[in-house]
């Protein structure tokens, strides 16, 4: 575990304005509190993208997010912590498990997780950590995972889980617990995805959206089902979701991609819905961002404004005129 480093958080600083012009550098803290606040927490991995062949590079998302989110104007009134980085190495499986507890460990706080990935193995690392602390806090509890973007990963782990395994091995996981395998996969690019991955979704009951479905109207019928007999959720942002042209810098990239508003819309929705249904949103990720390849940090500009609506949506008293 590596702690929370001050030197991304810089920018730019409004004195004259005050409290009202407050950026997220003004207000993160290196130093993770017991009164439950928004906790970021970092998963430097691109060992599983290098696994499933993908390029490299996920590594070193985490602090580009940081900066990335440095200079964003303050919205929220939440108390704001960083809580460092897990680095992943040599042992996937072991990263994971790190990651996991330093992520259930926050929950039991009271705290809202971001995570910054880091490849997309980040997502059975964030559901470990989900899953413990709902085990702690009461046996039995739903989970279900929302996951945007462009894959399925629902790959088999032959011979190693990657990035493209994370949500084959939670459906291994809740099949073990005799759990519902509560997963729904929106901007589904069918050219990325093979028909046996498509076959496996249907098998294990996967509900998902195609890309080229992800527009105009919101996905509001399919949110309200999926979420509404959950007892908590995780929401995981691929940003290979996003098109090309906007997100270059990812490992795998698909076309034609969802628009970046879209996908912000239905997070505003799924925080609308949690409340409805009383269901405990506990964390959101975001993944794949892979800065040697993101042209003037587009990409990360992109995952840090889905950080920063997921966190508005989560714990709404954002005042804008």
């Amino acid at each position: 575990m590596t702690p929370a480093d001050a030197t991304p958080w810089q920018g730019r600083i409004d004195s004259e304005d005050g409290e009202l012009g407050l950026r997220w550098h003004q207000v993160v803290s290196t130093e993770v509190s017991e009164i439950p606040g928004a906790a970021l927490l970092g998963f430097a991995s691109d060992l599983g993208v290098t696994l499933n062949k993908g390029r490299p590079g996920a590594a070193e998302g985490p602090p580009a997010l940081r900066r990335a989110l440095a200079n964003m104007a303050w919205h929220h009134h939440v108390q704001l912590m960083d809580a460092g980085d897990v680095p992943v190495t040599g042992d996937l499986a072991a990263g994971q498990a790190t990651f996991a507890a330093q992520l259930s460990s926050l929950l039991e706080k009271g705290h809202f997780v971001l995570g910054l990935g880091g490849g997309h193995e980040i997502g059975w690392a964030s559901y470990q950590g989900c899953r413990d602390y709902l085990q702690r806090s009461g046996a039995g509890q739903r989970l279900g995972i929302i996951n945007f973007d462009a894959h399925f990963d629902l790959r088999l782990p032959a011979p190693h889980p990657s990035s493209g395994t994370p949500f084959y091995q939670v459906a291994e996981d809740c099949e073990t617990r005799n759990q519902p395998f509560d997963y729904c996969c929106i901007g589904v690019a069918p050219t990325a995805n093979t028909r046996a991955l498509f076959q496996r979704a249907a098998t294990l009951g996967v509900r998902h959206l195609l890309d080229i479905d992800c527009h105009g109207r919101d996905a509001k019928t399919l949110l309200q089902e999926f979420i509404a007999p959950l007892d908590a959720l995780y929401v995981t942002v691929c940003l290979d979701v996003l098109p090309p042209a906007s997100a270059p810098g990812v490992s795998a990239p698909a076309a034609p991609g969802v628009e970046p508003a879209w996908i912000l819309r239905q997070l505003a929705l799924i925080g609308d819905l949690c409340r409805h249904f009383q269901v405990n949103w506990l964390m959101a990720d975001v993944a794949e961002l892979c800065p040697p390849l993101d042209f003037d940090a587009r990409t990360a500009r992109l995952g840090a404004r889905v950080l920063d609506t997921a966190l508005g949506a989560r714990r709404p008293g954002q005042h804008f005129q």
